[in-house]
């Protein structure tokens, strides 16, 4: 499924999904997008895999992957990767299947996160970009 078809999660127990949600004295980076788990997930951009890496020290399970293009990075969260870093893809290109969250996360809504960092290293908000690809 393309990141753009799928809807905004909205808020829940954990939280809400928006870009810049407060996120126990944090703001939340990224932009959380529902999705059932093992639901095939294409790339958001046409690139190059450049990182697959754990999320939480305490647990190799939960992966992103992370295509980068044009000096931005793009990642998404909570993904059973079915590529490999050195990969070019482009944006019909499944990457991965959305992982269980609820496994971790008890009541959580279903998602994948997607976070995009420009060449400074700072996070920009991706809503604006699903909304363009939706268009």
């Amino acid at each position: 499924m393309h990141l753009h078809e799928m809807s905004e999660r909205k808020c829940d127990g954990h939280g809400c999904g928006h870009f810049d949600a407060p996120r126990g004295g944090k703001s939340h980076v990224g932009l959380d997008l529902k999705c059932s788990p093992k639901t095939a997930v294409n790339s958001p951009v046409s690139g190059t895999v450049t990182k697959i890496n754990h999320m939480y020290s305490d647990d190799p399970s939960y992966l992103y992957v992370q295509v980068s293009e044009n000096g931005y990075d793009f990642r998404v969260y909570y993904i059973e990767p079915t590529v490999q870093v050195g990969q070019a893809v482009c944006k019909t290109s499944i990457i991965g299947e959305a992982q269980d969250l609820r496994t971790r996360y008890q009541g959580i809504t279903p998602h994948v996160h997607f976070e995009i960092k420009n060449a400074n290293g700072e996070y920009i908000d991706p809503t604006p970009v699903m909304l363009a690809q939706r268009a």
